[in-house]
């Protein structure tokens, strides 16, 4: 995008609507790099932080975790749902973003998924936007999404769902082998489907009808 459009300056922020839009944005003065891979530090009066998801520890720099946020921008709690409201916030109002992410030594924010696309693949943690990030290298893909298979070995194993660019064909085998040797072993898709079309709702593709669909395959429950 920063070469298709040279007079102008790409950033990147992270926010959501609970966190009345962007809580966190990249300076101008960055370098491309950063403002292309990271989402920069808190915006004034917001704070950040990277804690376990499952003990609610903070994390230090470059560990990975659940991206929380509190201050000025951040909302006080669902309307009319004091439970859901309870589950999404740490004392102190830290709120709890779902996203996974990571923070460095300068306080910027890197987003590497939500933590419910993690995967447990034989006590590996593995996000899939990682997964479908280096799919998408691949020049007949022109679309991955990766989900997760139970196993009986591993726990879980990941399953790719693939939209292929015009014109372009490959095989299950053909991207299993693009893979080997270049990303982790646990990383590789067990399975590769490919699809004409997504299962939509009003913004985002259901990976749980993607789940459902290799599940009933495979006569996995």
């Amino acid at each position: 995008m920063q070469a298709r459009m040279p007079h102008t300056t790409q950033i990147t922020v992270f926010g959501m609507t609970e966190t009345g839009g962007s809580v966190a944005i990249c300076e101008p003065a960055d370098t491309l790099a950063l403002r292309s891979a990271c989402s920069g530090r808190a915006l004034p009066g917001n704070a950040i932080e990277i804690r376990d998801p499952e003990t609610g520890e903070t994390l230090p720099p470059g560990e990975p975790g659940e991206i929380v946020a509190r201050g000025r921008g951040v909302f006080s709690g669902y309307f009319n749902d004091p439970e859901k409201t309870a589950a999404s916030f740490y004392d102190g109002g830290w709120f709890r973003t779902g996203d996974l992410g990571i923070i460095d030594a300068q306080g910027r924010i890197t987003f590497r998924g939500r933590l419910k696309d993690m995967l447990k693949v034989g006590g590996e943690n593995v996000a899939a936007v990682e997964v479908e990030g280096f799919l998408a290298t691949h020049p007949a893909i022109n679309l991955a999404q990766v989900v997760a298979v139970p196993d009986e070995k591993y726990g879980e194993v990941p399953a790719a769902f693939i939209e292929l660019a015009p014109g372009a064909s490959a095989s299950e085998q053909e991207i299993i082998d693009f893979c080997r040797d270049e990303i982790a072993s646990f990383k590789i898709p067990r399975y590769v489907r490919f699809v004409d079309e997504w299962p939509m709702g009003a913004t985002k593709i259901l990976k749980y009808e993607l789940r459902d669909l290799i599940c009933t395959e495979l006569g996995i429950s």
